[in-house]
């Protein structure tokens, strides 16, 4: 695996969804974040860290808040842009899937029509 967190399309779906989470909620801490993707905590924190790397999250730190530990992830310029390709890319393969589905679906229902006997018959 390469520190590009879309290098497939399960990475680019994490990312997409972190991105958005995010971009909503940038309170959320790693293991929130880690709870709402559905992923270990683990894979939370190399996707968080890769979107840092890349420069399209930056940390930003509650310093009037009695947790000094708290802090807000929010997308930069670069981290909305970004989100908005996932975006674009996203849709247009499940788009992709959805039409090539809903073939499947149609000749699926030809099948049986064209299989079906005639009339209800006798049952055995």
């Amino acid at each position: 695996m390469t520190d590009d967190p879309t290098s497939s399309a399960a990475d680019a779906a994490a990312t997409l969804e972190a991105l958005r989470l995010l971009a909503a909620r940038p309170e959320l801490s790693q293991r929130q974040l880690s709870q709402e993707l559905g992923l270990s905590l683990g894979k939370t924190h190399y996707v968080l860290h890769a979107l840092l790397d890349r420069g399209l999250v930056k940390i930003q730190n509650f310093r009037r808040n009695d947790n000094k530990m708290a802090y807000a992830y929010l997308l930069t310029p670069k981290g909305l842009k970004a989100k908005l390709q996932l975006t674009r890319a996203f849709l247009a393969r499940k788009e992709a899937e959805f039409e090539l589905l809903r073939t499947t679906i149609a000749q699926l229902k030809q099948e049986v029509q064209r299989d079906q006997p005639d009339g209800p018959g006798p049952r055995t």
